[in-house]
């Protein structure tokens, strides 16, 4: 399969964003994640460090097509907070993305309507105060080759714009790349005379 577009927005460094209604503050925090890991490490300390409030409700997309995703409203009424959070990154497109919205209850319900409104305003403020960039889908690969094939590999990985991120020289040598999706066809041909994983 060859991708059209290996290309997708995400944002280059955490933002935050308010909404107050009724005496409830949602504070809204946008962070550029690449894993799982990420976004349970940030979950936990956002608990930890906002641990008076109420709901702690977030989306999050990872990668090129934006799946894997989720969505939770920690507890507010199914639907009214998670999803608005995750439709906002969608209406903007972004993915690499983590969005979570802390609420300080103010003693007043705002209903469901209300409570949509309040998540995604606060979302889309934080969305707003962050800076949109370009970031290129690629998959990660171990090229090993023998020493007398190092000019070739070396290039092959020059012509195409590719940059080894880690490299060791022995008797056979090893090369760790990152190559953008649209150019892995090619580049496995190329290097067909290479051990890829």
């Amino acid at each position: 399969m060859i991708a059209t577009s290996d290309t997708y927005k995400s944002i280059s460094a955490p933002s935050r964003g308010i909404y107050k209604e009724l005496g409830s503050k949602f504070l809204a925090f946008a962070y550029p994640v690449e894993t799982e890991e990420e976004i349970k490490q940030i979950l936990a300390s956002l608990r930890k460090e906002y641990f008076d409030a109420r709901h702690h409700c977030y989306a999050w997309r990872l990668g090129l097509s934006g799946e894997p995703f989720r969505m939770n409203d920690d507890g507010e009424p199914s639907s009214t907070a998670g999803r608005p959070i995750h439709g906002q990154l969608l209406s903007q497109e972004l993915s690499d993305i983590l969005v979570v919205v802390v609420r300080y209850f103010g003693g007043v319900k705002l209903g469901v309507p209300g409570l949509i409104r309040a998540y995604k305003t606060a979302t889309q403020d934080a969305l707003a105060n962050a800076t949109v960039i370009e970031k290129i889908a690629g998959e990660h690969f171990t090229v090993k080759f023998g020493y007398l094939q190092m000019n070739d590999v070396m290039k092959v990985l020059k012509e195409m714009g590719i940059t080894p991120l880690k490299q060791s020289f022995d008797l056979d040598c090893t090369l760790e790349v990152r190559v953008r999706l649209t150019q892995i066809e090619d580049f496995r041909k190329q290097l067909a005379f290479c051990q890829i994983n």
